[in-house]
Parts: C-alpha cells; sequence; structure tokens
C-alpha cells in the first residue's frame, strides 16, 4: 500500500454498516411510534415475496475478550440463560402482534456475545420459539456464530436440526502472545475439531473470523496463522481491522497503543494477509471478506446483487432485519432502532410489556438517497446518480468532495457515477466518508470512530 496514501487517508472513519451512522442519529426526534410505523410499512412491502431477516443478540461471555467490541455480560453462572430466553421470545412476540400478519422468515442469525454459552436446550428452545407460527422462505439461511473452545457436537447437531448450515468460527489469531494479550484462547485442534464435526453433520458453510492490526501482531507471526487457517479451508474468511475504540470498550486498556502496530506496519499486515488469501484461492467480497470461488458472496459479488447490513454482508437482501436482545440494532430501510445497551434494562422494559428500543432514527429524503449510494459503494465498489431523478444538494457537495479522492486514484469519477479502483478497495471507508452529508455538517470534536487503516 502507497505510503503517501497510507498516512493521508489514516483518519478516524466509520465503517458505514449504516447510513446515518449511529452518532448521526436524529433521536430527538425519534419516537416508538415512528419507529413501528416504519416497521410495519416495510413489512407488508416486502414480506411475502422477499421475507424478513431475524438478528438475535446473546450476549453472554465467559471471560472477556480485551479486543472485543461488542455489547457483552461476563458471567460464569449459566443459570441466566431461561430467564433471557423467555425476553427475547416476548419481545418478538411484541413485534408479532405489531406485524399482524405471518412473517416469512429469510434470514436467521445468532450473534453475540457467545451464542455457544447457551446450553443445546436452550438454544432449541430459542429457535422453536422464533419459528413457530411463521412461514419459512425456501431460500432461507440460519447461520450462528461461535467459541471453538465451548461448542460441542451437541450444540452443532441441535442447532442443524433447527435448519442451520452457516457456522461462524472467532478465531482472531492463533499466535500465542497475541491470544494471551488478547485473553482469546483457541488451539487449533479445538479449530480443527468443530470444523470437521460441523462438516460431518452437513453444515454448507463455515466461516472465520480473522483480527489484523491487534496488539503483538506481527508481519511475521500473521502468516503462520493464514497457514493454518488454509489448511482447514473455510469457505469464507472475514478479515477485519482491528477497531481501537478504548473510551468506548474499556476492555482494551488492558494493553496500550504501544502495543499494537503502528499505521505502516497495520497496512502491510493487510496486504501481507490479502495476499496469502488470494494465494490460497479466495476471492475478495466487499470490505474485509474473502470467499472461495464457488460461494454466493462471490457470485452476488460478480452479479451486483451484493447486500450488505448490520449483520455483515449476505447475498441475499431483505428490506426488514429485527434485531431481538439486549442492544440489538433493527433496521426497517426507512428508520433504524437500537434495543437498551444494559441487560438489566433491557429485562424490566420487557417485563413491563414495552418494546426496549431506547433510541433511533426516521431515514430523511436526504439520508435514503445517501444511503443508497453509500451501500452501493461498500458492496459493488461503484455507484451512478441521476441529477434530475435525485434532487438532492447533499449528495451533490459530496461528489465535489470526491474530487480529491479521485486525483489520488481511489475512484474513477464520472459525470453519471463512479468506480472504485482497484488501490481505492483499501480506502472503501474513506470514500463513502465523502458522500457522508451529515458528518460533514457536523465535524465531531472527539474521535468518535477507529481509524480507517
Amino acid at each position: 500500500m502507497d505510503k503517501h496514501l497510507t498516512e493521508k487517508y489514516n483518519v478516524a472513519a466509520p465503517r458505514y454498516t449504516s447510513y446515518p451512522t449511529m452518532p448521526y442519529w436524529d433521536t430527538d426526534s425519534f419516537s416508538n411510534r415512528q419507529w413501528l410505523r416504519s416497521v410495519k410499512a416495510s413489512f407488508y412491502e416486502t414480506n411475502v415475496e422477499n421475507g424478513i431477516s431475524l438478528y438475535v443478540h446473546l450476549p453472554f461471555c465467559e471471560s472477556l475478550c480485551t479486543y472485543c467490541g461488542c455489547n457483552t455480560r461476563i458471567t460464569k453462572n449459566h443459570n441466566v440463560e431461561e430467564p433471557y430466553i423467555h425476553a427475547v421470545l416476548k419481545e418478538w412476540q411484541m413485534y408479532r402482534a405489531i406485524m399482524g400478519d405471518t412473517p416469512v422468515i429469510r434470514e436467521l442469525h445468532l450473534g453475540g456475545g457467545t451464542p455457544t454459552f447457551f446450553s443445546p436446550y436452550y438454544l432449541q428452545k430459542l429457535i422453536a420459539g422464533l419459528l413457530d407460527w411463521v412461514n419459512i422462505h425456501p431460500k432461507a439461511e440460519f447461520s450462528f456464530e461461535a467459541h471453538p473452545s465451548n461448542t460441542t457436537e451437541e450444540h452443532l447437531q441441535t442447532l442443524f436440526d433447527l435448519g442451520f448450515r452457516r457456522l461462524s468460527l472467532g478465531i482472531q489469531d492463533f499466535d500465542p502472545a497475541v491470544q494471551l494479550i488478547i485473553n482469546r484462547y483457541q488451539t487449533l485442534e479445538q479449530v480443527r475439531n468443530v470444523t470437521y464435526l460441523a462438516r460431518k453433520i452437513g453444515y454448507t458453510s463455515i466461516n472465520y473470523d480473522l483480527i489484523y492490526g491487534l496488539p503483538l501482531q506481527t508481519i511475521n507471526s500473521l502468516p503462520k496463522t493464514m497457514h493454518l487457517v488454509s489448511e482447514l479451508v473455510p469457505d469464507r474468511i472475514a478479515f477485519y481491522s482491528y477497531a481501537h475504540v478504548p473510551w468506548i470498550k474499556p476492555g482494551q486498556r488492558k494493553f496500550t497503543e504501544a502495543d499494537l502496530p503502528d499505521a505502516p506496519t497495520k497496512a502491510k499486515l493487510y496486504e501481507i494477509g490479502r495476499s496469502l488469501l488470494k494465494n490460497h484461492g479466495y476471492i475478495e467480497v466487499g470490505m474485509d471478506h474473502f470467499a472461495l470461488p464457488n460461494d454466493e458472496l462471490v457470485t452476488a459479488g460478480l452479479e451486483g446483487t451484493l447486500h450488505r447490513n448490520f449483520m455483515g454482508y449476505t447475498h441475499q437482501h431483505t428490506q426488514l432485519m429485527i434485531g431481538l436482545g439486549v442492544s440489538a440494532i433493527s433496521d426497517s430501510w426507512y428508520g433504524f432502532a437500537q434495543n437498551q445497551k444494559k441487560l438489566e434494562d433491557y429485562i424490566n422494559d420487557i417485563e413491563l410489556g414495552e418494546l426496549p428500543v431506547f433510541k433511533g432514527h426516521i431515514l430523511t429524503h436526504d439520508d435514503l438517497i445517501i444511503r443508497k449510494h453509500i451501500l452501493n459503494i461498500m458492496c459493488t465498489g461503484q455507484t451512478t446518480w441521476n441529477h434530475h431523478a435525485e434532487p438532492c444538494e447533499a449528495l451533490f457537495t459530496g461528489i465535489e468532495r470526491l474530487e480529491p479522492l479521485a486525483q489520488d486514484g481511489l475512484i474513477d469519477l464520472f459525470s453519471w457515477g463512479l468506480k472504485v479502483t482497484e488501490t481505492g478497495k483499501r480506502f472503501l471507508r474513506n470514500i463513502c466518508m465523502a458522500l457522508d452529508a451529515r458528518l460533514w455538517s457536523n465535524k465531531p470534536t472527539t474521535q468518535l470512530f477507529s481509524m480507517a487503516i
């Protein structure tokens, strides 16, 4: 990666899992009534043909991974399982009442936290409750995240019998020094065993999560992790940039910036990892994702149908995604809503019979236009606009901010749109940021986001 570009574009930048990004949600004008109206509208527009997506946040972990930016609750007390499952199912019934008709489930994803913290018995109870009196879309896909050190054959078999075919394992790094400082332990043998069992049972897609830029990670250690991963041949690999946000996640203060690779080294780590993945036959998809050539993500990328939401990249597109559980985020396309972030507040709202949403945003006309273009860039590496069909001054101002990026070779800029260049693929967050009208109209005085590199 060009050193000059690395230095120039290594700025705090959103990851654009949504637009507007969460710090710029207009929460003052948001109301639950508006949110539910947008859910109902989106449901009736798309449910029958396309179905809806469900994301369930299962926050519990037995130990704290110090790199983690997720909303978690650390405990070894498994008595929390039953009341939490009860609360999630009660929340789902609230949404069912709002929808009024039978939902068609297209996607179901269990994230965390550590979903496999829960026993197979309670996972079965959760899924059975979610799928009671619903229709399953013919192209439905169910997936879950798992920790290699606590995922048993019973977990895998129970979820397979319930329709799950996709499994994502959090690996991050195999280097012992890195695992020690981030407090994330799993052996190669544990990962191999879970991978082998899943394939034996019949899972058709296995993803590994890896992270570059972790503390004590070096340009000599990362290739060793990549080599071990390549031997197990996962179908997909998410190769994420470590997001250092200790002002949000105090657990990251267990190490200091001195333990982290500097920006040039981190950029080198990415290039090394990216090159090795390509050498092992993986195709780059969107941002941070790689897949084997016959994977649906690759096909969707080639056909221009790739989609991105709070669950990540997907080859299927549902307009409505309902997030259940503490801190879960929902997306109706017309609006976003986030649940209570503190477990006790979430449970309390549920017990009172109230939807546990505590903040959100209803998209304006300009938001919807800019969101479409940012999503296009993140998914297809290009977008087109029409000055007459899209009257949006904020978009036109953003197009002007793209000029320096074109001069630096990150994009090819035309009167009708843009295309991301091969160099620009490393800077998708920066390209999208140029169009981010809300960020530019209210530049942060403190750092809100992780660094782009």
